[in-house]
């Protein structure tokens, strides 16, 4: 036999009572002396995740950076391909032009001793 007097409702409820004012008040207490520690680790995890937040800034930081100059590195091999690729056109038009030069050259010197072949022709014939 667990209990030998016989309990009432009302001794139940107050032994019910009285336990969890028990129980309320050692929370508390372990609360309470608790919180010294508590606050300590919650700096703690406070700080580390400020440098894990300063850690990702400067990772993101150097992305970028990475990326701009990787940006510019291409842009200023684009531009040395343009200029590459301006130039040769520009040599090619040269020799274009020098070779249409050399032709109309070519084609006024022909008829400049055309001509004077026909004028020494006339002039052996009169």
């Amino acid at each position: 036999m667990k209990n030998a007097r016989n309990n009432e409702l009302a001794d139940r409820r107050s032994a019910a009572a009285e336990a969890k004012a028990a129980l309320l008040n050692a929370y508390r207490t372990a609360k309470d002396t608790a919180e010294p520690t508590r606050l300590a680790k919650q700096a703690e995890r406070q700080a580390i995740a400020a440098a894990r937040e300063e850690r990702r800034a400067a990772r993101e930081q150097v992305k970028r950076e990475e990326l701009e100059r990787a940006q510019a590195a291409e842009a200023e091999r684009q531009a040395a391909a343009e200029a590459a690729a301006r130039a040769d056109a520009d040599a090619r038009e040269a020799a274009d032009k020098d070779r249409i030069a050399r032709v109309i050259a070519d084609e006024a010197a022909r008829k400049a001793e055309r001509d004077l072949r026909y004028a020494n022709r006339k002039a052996r014939k009169s």
